[in-house]
């Protein structure tokens, strides 16, 4: 079975899910009652926290994987748009403090086997 792992700064961090669809895209963490421990929105500029129940990590990412913007999204918050943003990724809280992802990191995804 492959798996997508979560490079930050070429470092291997976590396992990560990509939506990439309309659909998976709207449901991103809604609902979920465990999270998974990152998730990728593409294309997205921008998520919310309408029906969270946690506040989570969420980084706004360029086309090439440069983090724009870096913050944690209370339950009922709003990420601004910022220009060129073309992915979000989301993550449980103090994500990014263990991975030291923070505004310039670069963040890749990788295909890796599992046993």
């Amino acid at each position: 079975m492959n798996s997508i792992q979560l490079l930050v700064d070429d470092r291997p961090v976590a396992a990560v899910e990509v939506a990439d669809t309309a659909l998976t895209r709207a449901r991103g963490l809604l609902f979920r009652r465990v999270l998974p421990e990152a998730l990728l929105l593409s294309p997205c500029s921008s998520v919310h926290g309408a029906w969270m129940r946690v506040p989570l990590d969420v980084a706004l990412l360029s086309a090439d994987g440069e983090v724009v913007h870096a913050q944690v999204l209370r339950p009922w918050a709003v990420t601004r748009p910022r220009k060129g943003v073309t992915q979000v990724l989301e993550a449980p809280t103090g994500s990014f403090e263990r991975w030291g992802l923070r505004p310039g990191s670069r963040v890749a995804l990788a295909a890796r086997a599992q046993a």
